[in-house]
């Protein structure tokens, strides 16, 4: 087993895999989660019987927390771009919105920043109900850069897009669902057996008639390559500028991207920066 795979695949029959993310004690994404999610990607393309992939992490606490803001951004600047010619920060995400399978998100934990842009790019969230999303960049000075603002708009309407990309905050379960933001909210030890029998479901019908249906939607609903790019460059521009430095070694003074502290309640700890 590859100790340094931050992406372990579980493939329970030819048509539904189960992929569970690690990475750290709140399992953060870097650069090098750009590298192997190229790689997930690739093969749930290239898998001919597959139906259905479930993404869940290996931590009931962050499902995945946000990006590391220690990780080298410049190099994934600097890669060239993947297949749909974006970044391949970008490009990972795009791809998996509209790979032929099913996918699926099973929420426990936090899914902030990076982690809340991952599973907008699923087609399906099913969240614990002690699971928290949120984008809380701009409470840093940083413009989401995984396309959270085209995806959100579409899911949720644009005041609420506004209101969750802006407000930067915290968004329990429960109201995320009532938004849109994930489809539904089931009791924390329910939720891997509610999303086992669908994804089984959805695995036992006929491929060809799942991913073209799929394909369907997917022409009427997903944002154009150009939204991406131009979050994508935008978070480049902001993210690290010298004028927000103080906020984010303040959060790391509080215990950010640590098990305990910041991360427990990052959106209540972002307005206590600004004297709210």
């Amino acid at each position: 087993m590859d100790e340094t795979a931050q992406f372990r695949i579980a493939e329970l029959s030819p048509s539904y895999w189960r992929v569970t993310f690690a990475n750290g004690s709140v399992n953060l994404m870097d650069d090098r989660t750009v590298d192997q999610l190229a790689e997930v990607v690739t093969r749930i393309e290239q898998a001919p019987e597959l139906t259905v992939v479930v993404f869940g992490s290996a931590n009931p606490d962050f499902f995945m927390a946000h990006w590391d803001f220690t990780a080298d951004s410049a190099r994934v600047a600097r890669m060239p771009a993947g297949p749909t010619g974006l970044n391949p920060y970008a490009d990972n995400l795009v791809r998996l919105s509209r790979v032929p399978a099913l996918t699926i998100s099973a929420i426990r934990g936090r899914a902030r920043g990076a982690g809340s842009e991952f599973v907008l790019a699923t087609d399906v969230r099913f969240a614990a109900e002690t699971a928290i999303l949120g984008q809380f960049e701009v409470g840093v000075g940083t413009v989401p850069g995984g396309g959270p603002a085209a995806r959100l708009a579409r899911l949720v309407g644009r005041g609420r897009a506004l209101e969750i990309l802006l407000g930067a905050d915290d968004f329990p379960a429960p109201l995320a669902a009532e938004y849109g933001y994930v489809n539904r909210v089931l009791p924390d030890a329910e939720l891997d057996g509610f999303v086992d029998a669908f994804a089984r479901r959805v695995a036992g019908f006929d491929k060809t008639a799942v991913a073209q249906t799929k394909a369907l939607v997917d022409a009427g609903s997903l944002p154009p390559d150009e939204e991406f790019a131009a979050s994508l460059a935008a978070f480049f521009q902001t993210s690290g500028r010298p004028q927000n430095a103080d906020r984010v070694r303040a959060l790391f003074e509080r215990g950010l991207q640590q098990p305990d502290g910041v991360e427990r309640d990052l959106g209540r700890q972002i307005a206590e920066l600004t004297g709210d």
